[in-house]
């Protein structure tokens, strides 16, 4: 695995699919290549975002073989990697090794609800222990809307001190920037990268790295713009314009929504295709997105 570390604008890269709804190998490359070339610093593949719930783990490994043969890897990628399950989990990890990407995303185990902290620790331990390799980098996924517990300030300070140089950072998805704040003052040197690009100015002025977002899938260069500039006079701007972007999309679907930009923009139906239980977007709903984003000077970059 790279020892340069991920860093600036992150898609959670969408996961494009063909009729038959099987992952489209071809289109998840070119898709992640257009992002390098219009503002991404990389790619985090396989998340939410990326429908990863939904696919089988031979077809995740599939995918991740995908973008090592493309040489995606090393600091423009972060692979996501967090299942229900450790040996799963453990399986995913090793392969973003050998790939050699510059971090894995993992989130907590996230059936059972309610866990205790020490039991959150010992699976995120367990996980480390079978993996086995101080090289690879982990970045915890909060995302308590989703997984519907938060992993505590307390256990991600405990863990980077338990394993240096090993559990290094997370994405943050719980919107809540207060925590995100609290998070770096707390543990010194974290590489915190919030879920949403919306946070990604206030985010390099505490100490974050960057961000991962969803809509940066059709959002990159605007967010690029922030992240060159954010110590420049123009930064609160550019940050106050790259928000009214992000919000276009709320109360509408993200993924379908993205998906269906994305189909608007290439003229390829088939970026429509998404895996139950998600559902395509109906016309008047892209529409309504379409509208929003113009009314906030929205150019989908060619």
């Amino acid at each position: 695995m790279s020892t340069d570390q991920p860093s600036g604008v992150f898609a959670a890269s969408l996961t494009p699919m063909n009729a038959d709804l099987s992952p489209d190998l071809g289109k998840v490359i070119a898709h992640s290549q257009w992002l390098l070339a219009n503002g991404c610093d990389g790619v985090a593949p396989l998340g939410t975002t990326g429908e990863a719930n939904s696919l089988g783990i031979g077809e995740r490994l599939e995918i991740l073989d995908t973008f090592g043969k493309a040489g995606i890897t090393g600091p423009q990628l972060i692979a996501g990697v967090g299942t229900t399950a450790i040996p799963d989990t453990v399986t995913l990890t090793k392969k973003a090794l050998e790939i050699g990407a510059g971090g894995v995303l993992m989130l907590p185990p996230f059936y059972y609800k309610g866990p205790s902290q020490e039991g959150l620790f010992r699976a995120y331990a367990e996980t480390i222990e079978h993996i086995g390799d101080n090289k690879v980098q982990i970045y915890l996924y909060n995302f308590p809307q989703q997984v519907g517990f938060e992993l505590p300030i307390a256990l991600m300070k405990r863990l980077t001190e338990a394993f240096p140089g090993i559990v290094v950072g997370s994405k943050d998805s719980s919107g809540d920037w207060p925590r995100m704040e609290k998070t770096l003052e707390e543990i010194p040197g974290f590489r915190l990268l919030p879920g949403s690009e919306e946070f990604l100015l206030a985010g390099l002025r505490k100490g974050g790295v960057g961000c991962i977002s969803a809509t940066t899938n059709v959002t990159a260069p605007d967010a690029a713009k922030v992240y060159a500039n954010w110590q420049g006079p123009d930064a609160d701007a550019l940050q106050a314009h790259l928000t009214r972007l992000r919000k276009a999309f709320d109360g509408t679907p993200a993924i379908a929504a993205m998906k269906a930009l994305l189909a608007l923009k290439t003229g390829d139906a088939g970026w429509a295709h998404i895996r139950p239980p998600f559902l395509e977007l109906k016309a008047a709903d892209i529409a309504g997105v379409v509208e929003k984003l113009e009314a906030a000077d929205f150019r989908l970059a060619a």
